[in-house]
């Protein structure tokens, strides 16, 4: 049986790698740590389907190293030793460090990534770790500061559209077919940037005729699609597709919504804990002010799930994921720190008011450190009005109140306090 097209098309050199080209690009950092024929261990992070574990076989084909590879999901801690002895053993004096390859590697507990640390900071291998989720939250810390840490982006337009054609062009099997690209945007929304699905995607088209003229048209695709919607990679649409929609029904108030994709997630076996850390994401960016007991609640459930396990930690989920659906929303936080670090980038660090400064020693009082500063549990209501930005920016707003039930308390309070300032 041949290989699927995925597969047959994966590239094996530099030049035929498509996308990155932030990272492998002419002149680009790792492009140049391969060139010169030393790379450090790192960790790459990005969607499924954009090129993680073919990169990393590249790589170990270009400085003609050993390459082990082990999959976390199947791999144990026993399984991490044997490959970091058989690497020390099949290495020779002074030749380069053989390649681990470790593929997502965020499902890898403490103790199998604990038994990575020694061998990668004695250099016995050199760690590449491929993972689609955060590694700040999932790759234990000693392990992240002894990688580098790379960024990989959807592919583009123009890189999926290069790929296609030279599917088209080039694969042993398309190219015996007359194969013509009529319309390709439903082919491109599909694939959401990702290399494998794309590559699925034309191979179901193509398959499905029963003729070596086929002709490919957003009609055709839309169907195909319909027919077998898991053909082209559940796994790439469980992960970012339906968390995304999960995510929007929750913003838009559709407790229904949330439920379902909630459950598809769920039988299509998704992380718990990614579900819950979404929760939280989702409590503190969309509910916010509106309603601050969604991220008590968010962070509860994420708990409940640690202690429970499953099955049984579905059900403090879907209390979250009604309880945010059907809370009052706001973004007011979310769009004020959004607003607060652009502003810091644009001027600078700006120095901080003498009057709110510290001032533990003598010569400190001298220079006049916490001169004027009004402690405001003195004051009326425990407030009274001071400067606390400063002096460039003393005039600024960054906060503005979006006036749910919960937040008009403190957009009222506001106006008590500082009058005009906060007025909208």
């Amino acid at each position: 049986m041949s290989e699927p097209l995925a597969e047959r098309m994966r590239p094996h050199t530099l030049d035929q790698y498509v996308g990155q080209e932030h990272l492998v690009g002419e002149g680009a950092v790792l492009r140049k740590m391969i060139d010169a024929g030393r790379i450090s261990s790192f960790i790459l992070w990005g969607p499924p389907g954009v090129g993680k574990t073919t990169l990393a076989q590249i790589i170990a084909n270009k400085l003609e190293t050993p390459f082990y590879t082990l999959s976390a999901v199947t791999s144990g801690v026993k399984d991490v030793r044997d490959v970091i002895e058989r690497a020390k053993n099949n290495r020779f004096f002074n030749s380069r460090s053989p390649i681990l390859f470790i593929d997502e590697i965020h499902r890898f507990s403490k103790s199998q990534q604990d038994s990575l640390l020694g061998a990668v900071e004695r250099g016995t291998v050199t760690l590449i770790g491929a993972t689609t989720e955060n590694p700040s939250f999932e790759v234990i810390r000693p392990l992240l500061s002894r990688c580098q840490l790379y960024v990989l982006k959807p592919l583009e337009k123009d890189d999926l559209l290069e790929l296609l054609h030279r599917a088209i062009d080039e694969d042993v099997e398309l190219k015996k077919k007359k194969i013509v690209l009529t319309e390709t945007n439903a082919i491109l929304r599909f694939s959401g940037g990702d290399a494998r699905k794309l590559l699925n995607i034309l191979e179901l088209v193509v398959e499905a005729e029963d003729t070596d003229e086929i002709e490919i048209t957003d009609e055709k695709v839309v169907n195909r699609l319909q027919q077998n919607p898991l053909a082209y990679d559940k796994d790439g649409e469980m992960h970012y597709d339906i968390i995304s929609a999960f995510i929007k029904s929750i913003r838009g108030s559709d407790p229904d919504a949330a439920l379902y994709w909630m459950a598809r997630m769920i039988e299509g076996g998704e992380d718990p804990q990614f579900i819950a850390r979404r929760l939280v994401i989702s409590a503190a960016e969309d509910i916010g002010l509106a309603n601050p007991n969604a991220l008590l609640l968010a962070n509860a459930a994420f708990d409940s799930v640690m202690k429970l396990g499953w099955p049984e930690g579905r059900i403090p989920l879907a209390e979250a994921a009604v309880y945010l659906a059907t809370s009052p929303k706001s973004n007011s936080a979310y769009l004020g720190i959004d607003t607060a670090l652009g502003l810091v980038r644009e001027t600078g660090n700006q120095p901080v008011p003498l009057h709110l400064r510290n001032a533990p020693t003598a010569l400190m009082k001298q220079l006049g450190y916490s001169d004027g500063y009004k402690y405001s549990h003195d004051y009326p209501g425990h407030f009274v009005e001071q400067q606390f930005l400063p002096d460039q920016l003393k005039d600024t707003r960054i906060w503005h109140a979006q006036h749910s039930p919960s937040e008009e308390r403190l957009y009222q309070w506001m106006l008590t306090c500082w009058g005009n300032r906060f007025k909208e």
